[in-house]
């Protein structure tokens, strides 16, 4: 019987694609005298690759950036101090993510996350989707000096939550760092399909995160 669901957060919750456009356009505009000699979109494509999914930091995106377009007037720790203060404002949650956390809670099952990421940044994140108040815990790699796919930040989870790994169910969208991991550790897990990574080995697969509800009843 499964009494706690833990989630990842980027690309499971946080559809972090339709979040970092929002964010960029609204960079650019706000920049939009030192971005002036470059197009919108070409700004947009280029820091999108640079960012390779979230998994380059933005001090680097931006100072290759700076070097690429010759962007003069503007440093990459300005532009990176932005990122920091305004990404939280663009959060975009995937579809259903309220009613989810809502049903899944009213069902009497413990919710957590557990993500990868500096510490003040996610948790600004996490209150951009405004959803802090449905979860019993949430671990975040920069607050616990431990990170995925180790299975030590799983266990301190489930330590937290006070369940066991076979009583506990993990959603993430990462082959390796979500789903591997996870079931290496005990868990059910489902895998967030992301058309991004190949398949992986996961005990479900979802689209919708409102399928939860009758695999958590199910499982």
């Amino acid at each position: 019987m499964i009494k706690a669901i833990l989630f990842d957060l980027d690309g499971t919750l946080l559809d972090r694609d339709a979040s970092l456009k929002q964010f960029l356009e609204d960079q650019y505009e706000r920049f939009s005298e030192a971005f002036h000699h470059i197009s919108k979109d070409t700004y947009m494509k280029r820091f999108i690759e640079l960012d390779a999914k979230g998994y380059v930091w933005k001090d680097k995106v931006y100072s290759q950036l700076i070097k690429e377009f010759n962007i003069a007037g503007l440093n990459y720790e300005q532009l990176l101090q932005d990122y920091l203060d305004h990404f939280q404002h663009h959060c975009v949650g995937f579809s259903n993510l309220h009613q989810t956390l809502e049903g899944l809670q009213q069902n009497g099952l413990k919710l957590g996350i557990i993500s990868n990421g500096r510490c003040q940044f996610q948790k600004n994140n996490i209150k951009g989707l405004r959803i802090e108040q449905f979860f019993n815990e949430i671990l975040i790699s920069g607050c616990e000096n431990l990170k995925k796919p180790d299975p030590e930040i799983f266990k301190r989870a489930l330590a937290r939550m006070g369940v066991k790994a076979e009583e506990t169910m993990f959603v993430g969208d990462h082959p390796l760092n979500d789903i591997k991991a996870a079931r290496h550790t005990g868990m059910k897990t489902v895998w967030k399909e992301d058309l991004h990574w190949e398949n992986a080995e996961a005990s479900y697969v979802i689209e919708d995160l409102q399928e939860l509800l009758i695999i958590a009843v199910d499982a």
